[in-house]
């Protein structure tokens, strides 16, 4: 994840630069098969450039700076192959989700193609090896534990956070002028935030705002992130929404934590994740949010936010109909605030420090 890879070295270098010398490693991604005439645009010829970049290209550069630092850590569990590149006794990798790993740990739940299991038992692998494991919610910790794929010695928690852009208020006055790429997004609205992948359960969200507007016609859905489906540009055909439906794609956090603000309701009806960022980003910015019963979500919002069941259209459909009808069916903004207060980047680049410092000294104790 990049963002957390950013505020983690932004941290380091500015609360323990008297400890750490942070450089944050970013190797550049070769194009081979995507630079081709007429074929760089499909499917494929890009995973075949992710896939060299990851197994060639990534791990060749870890091997070339290994002897260069004390420590390392892989901010994405998904990259966690490079611990076979880099000496495993001095990396940690955070793991955010188990996602990556489903094929090999449940190919009859999860089917994919032979290489792509090896790929993933490859990627396990290295993230086993690894002497740390960060994880964001004691949610995923329960799941690695439950499947005994790391010591329970090596884990160490260490929550997310918003950005500094994700606060209550504009920087620049009470209304400002709306940056022109969210201009498209008139309110009132419902917003969502995040990819278009089978998980967040799209097929809910368009539902519940397609009820929605039968009682609200003037309202809007605000789609930030992914790229819609064949399947779910079907479904916004078939319930007539297609005019009432802004997709934004590669917004900045400012245009962001924009919508945030001055959303209707921010849903998030995931029926799994690994933290949920955009659910605490919200309550950062003091809005409203309705988010899938799950461990996860309700680790992060507490009582903050307020939950339907994953999956259950009628219920959502209800709760946010409950929501525009009565704002006060929401948590209170102080509430909210409140519970976006007690995640902060600061204190997870103390977390992960300590570990990092706990690695060197065993590695290196003091001499008598």
């Amino acid at each position: 994840m990049d963002l957390a890879a950013e505020m983690l070295a932004r941290r380091l270098r500015a609360e323990h630069a008297d400890r750490f010398e942070t450089a944050h490693l970013c190797p550049p991604f070769k194009r081979r098969a995507t630079w081709l005439p007429l074929v760089g645009a499909h499917r494929y010829p890009s995973t075949f450039d992710r896939l060299v970049n990851r197994l060639r290209d990534y791990p060749r550069y870890a091997g070339d700076v290994r002897h260069q630092f004390d420590v390392f850590h892989v901010a994405d569990h998904s990259y966690a192959a490079l611990v076979h590149a880099l000496p495993a006794e001095r990396t940690g990798v955070f793991c955010h989700d188990l996602d990556a790993f489903r094929a090999a740990l449940d190919p009859r739940g999860h089917p994919r193609p032979r290489w792509y299991r090896a790929l993933a038992r490859h990627v396990l692998r290295g993230m086993q090896r690894a002497a740390v494991v960060f994880h964001a919610t004691l949610a995923v910790r329960r799941q690695i534990e439950a499947l005994g794929l790391i010591d329970p010695s090596k884990l160490v928690h260490a929550p997310l956070a918003a950005a500094d852009e994700f606060v209550p208020h504009d920087h620049n006055g009470d209304v400002p002028r709306a940056p022109r790429v969210v201009r498209a997004a008139r309110e009132p609205f419902l917003l969502h935030v995040g990819s278009c992948a089978r998980r967040k359960r799209i097929d809910v969200l368009l539902d519940a705002f397609a009820h929605a507007r039968r009682a609200r016609p003037e309202l809007r859905l605000v789609k930030v992130g992914g790229a819609w489906s064949d399947a779910q540009l079907e479904q916004i055909g078939r319930l007539g929404v297609d005019a009432h439906v802004v997709h934004l794609c590669a917004l900045d956090r400012a245009s962001l934590a924009w919508l945030y603000r001055r959303a209707a309701l921010v849903l998030f009806p995931s029926e799994a994740e690994g933290f949920g960022l955009p659910v605490i980003e919200a309550l950062a910015c003091g809005a409203p949010v309705l988010a899938s019963d799950i461990a996860v979500l309700r680790e992060v919002g507490g009582d903050a936010a307020t939950y339907a069941p994953v999956g259950d259209v009628g219920a959502w459909a209800a709760a946010v109909a409950r929501h525009l009808g009565d704002p006060s069916a929401a948590p209170s903004r102080a509430t909210r605030l409140a519970r976006a207060s007690t995640f902060s980047w600061s204190t997870h680049a103390a977390t992960i420090a300590a570990a990092y410092e706990r690695i060197a000294v065993s590695l290196h104790p003091a001499r008598p």
